[in-house]
């Protein structure tokens, strides 16, 4: 196993992971303001991205790749946009097919190992902006697509850095964890969210006989494996849950993964076992990886108080990920307006 990184310390009142798991869900930064723009995709869906700022002059552009069931008002996703904002690079929310406050149109959505969407927008981004350095940050479900993509495509790999947090690398152990313990708490919100967008699929006309399951089946699927085995699965051309977790999960490709890229991780996750912990052996030259003791679910609070508290995850991934910029750039500037 990995030593653990000092870099992150929760102050005292913060040291639990449900703690710092749900806190930052509570208390959200204001958000700043951004646009939509719409991307079709080529077999007639869609997906949303929001932009923050425009890239000119080649100035690089931040792809942040939410995780299950979030959007551009997930908190972390708002603090990051954020940090780009004082750190003044353009940043782009990619939202997975019906995360953005509307259905996508088909009956399959997104899962832990879709890749393509992403290598889509990628590409158009690449086109539209061919001067600007592409850098990605994945968080949860995102990291793991994240990691994913990288290493799948490796020497076509589109990005020039990216920052993978809090990523269920082992799906099929992620989803057992959260079968047990305060954990479970997460995985009924979740699995709640997940149901009510697929009963909206079976009520939609032209898609009720697409989809896998009847209403009554669906009310029956109260674990992420039994959802995945019977919705994610059968949606997008998996044989079972076990076929899905096992093609999808993201510690496989981690070691292929060549551009550099930084993966955070803290051992108290309570969406993860030291299942996702990679061995040395599993990891390219190219990918740093960070584990720490605590910081709970794509949480990290260092400092504060409870009703305002203190992240330690923003200012590390932009220092990251300008780390190659040829211009003056100091972790005391990401604080700067």
């Amino acid at each position: 196993m990995p030593s653990m990184n000092k870099m992150f310390s929760p102050p005292w009142w913060a040291a639990s992971p449900h703690i710092q798991t749900i806190l930052p869900f509570i208390f959200k930064v204001a958000k700043p303001a951004t646009f939509r723009q719409r991307q079709e995709l080529p077999d007639g869906d869609f997906i949303d991205l929001d932009w923050l700022g425009q890239a000119q002059n080649g100035e690089p552009i931040l792809v942040i790749l939410h995780g299950l069931e979030g959007n551009t008002e997930s908190h972390y996703a708002r603090r990051i946009l954020l940090e780009a904002k004082k750190a003044k690079i353009a940043a782009v929310v990619h939202h997975h097919r019906g995360c953005s406050g509307e259905p996508n149109r088909l009956a399959r959505s997104y899962h832990s190992g879709d890749v393509d969407d992403l290598a889509y927008t990628l590409l158009q981004l690449k086109q539209y902006y061919p001067d600007s350095a592409l850098y990605a940050v994945g968080y949860s479900l995102g990291g793991n697509v994240l990691a994913k993509y990288q290493g799948s495509l490796q020497q076509n790999n589109l990005l020039e850095r990216a920052v993978v947090v809090s990523a269920p690398l082992t799906l099929g152990a992620c989803a057992k964890r959260l079968e047990s313990g305060f954990s479970t708490v997460y995985q009924r919100f979740l699995i709640k969210r997940l149901q009510r967008k697929m009963l909206d699929k079976i009520n939609t006309a032209n898609l009720t006989e697409q989809m896998p399951i009847t209403k009554k089946q669906l009310k029956m699927l109260n674990t992420f494996y039994l959802f995945d085995d019977k919705v994610t699965a059968p949606l997008h051309g998996f044989t079972s849950a076990h076929d899905y977790y096992e093609k999808s999960s993201g510690i496989a490709y981690l070691q292929y993964i060549t551009k550099p890229t930084l993966v955070i991780h803290a051992q108290d996750d309570p969406f993860m076992t030291d299942d996702v912990i990679p061995s040395k052996d599993q990891l390219s030259p190219m990918v740093e990886y960070e584990l720490h003791r605590f910081g709970g679910h794509v949480g990290f609070v260092e400092g504060g108080w409870p009703w305002k508290p203190q992240f330690y995850l923003e200012k590390r991934i932009i220092t990251f990920l300008l780390a190659s910029i040829n211009k003056p750039f100091t972790l005391k500037d990401t604080h700067k307006e």
